[in-house]
């Protein structure tokens, strides 16, 4: 890291302020939601055709709903949840019209919803907790699905012109925490994740990132694409 680069400390980031005009992060200057690009991730929509949502689906940390939106035109039963109040009010506007569950939920905790789903989708959450909520999320998933159940993954990923420590994740830790909660990783690739540049470019200058655009001017951000199987106790 070179003396002109900034750290900060992820752990302190507010996703409820974001949603609603604020800083995510003290000092960082992403104002606005970066991840906000107005529909659904191209992963998640090549995720849909190649078949990994079936039965009851979880969007697990489903920000702003598009996700969630697009899963649920395509005839999917979505239960979409949040940490962020905000972000769960914004998701329930865009999905009017549409049969979405809509809940503010701890994800690591995720209580009340045992045994209820057969898919989950995770955009960009999990590398937004910390080492042992890391933990305690994918034991929460395992808990709130039904044997055979599949996981679907994006994370940001260590490797070069990627996101910063801690927000990007080691394939190391990410294989050891999914393993240890019962869940087998089927396929793991690096993929790429569309963000909105405008409220980022600070935080990119501070942090000495330059991250690749796209045609549309959106940041391309290098996220493990996960494919995961529950397993079921012997």
């Amino acid at each position: 890291m070179s003396s002109t680069e900034r750290t900060y400390d992820f752990d302190t980031a507010d996703f409820n302020a974001v949603y609603t005009g604020g800083d995510l992060l003290p000092g960082a200057e992403i104002k606005g939601v970066p991840w906000d690009i107005g529909e659904a991730q191209p992963d998640v929509v090549a995720m849909e055709r190649e078949g990994r949502f079936t039965g009851e689906v979880l969007d697990i940390g489903c920000g702003p709903g598009d996700n969630a939106v697009f899963l649920a035109r395509q005839g999917h039963r979505v239960t979409a949840v949040d940490a962020a109040s905000a972000a769960v009010e914004q998701a329930r506007v865009r999905a009017r019209g549409l049969d979405i569950a809509f809940a503010v939920a701890d994800a690591t905790r995720l209580d009340g919803y045992d045994g209820r789903f057969d898919s989950v989708l995770d955009s960009a959450l999990f590398h937004t907790l910390g080492a042992e909520a890391r933990r305690r999320y994918v034991a929460a998933l395992h808990r709130v699905t039904r044997p055979g159940a599949r996981l679907s993954m994006l994370c940001f990923a260590d490797v070069p012109g990627g996101m910063p420590a801690p927000l990007s994740v080691a394939e190391k830790e990410l294989r050891a925490v999914l393993s240890g909660a019962g869940w087998e990783i089927d396929a793991l690739s690096v993929s790429v994740y569309s963000g909105l540049a405008g409220p980022v470019k600070e935080f990119f200058e501070k942090t000495g990132r330059r991250p690749d655009l796209d045609e549309k001017g959106r940041t391309r951000l290098p996220v493990w694409k996960v494919y995961a199987d529950r397993v079921d106790a012997a």
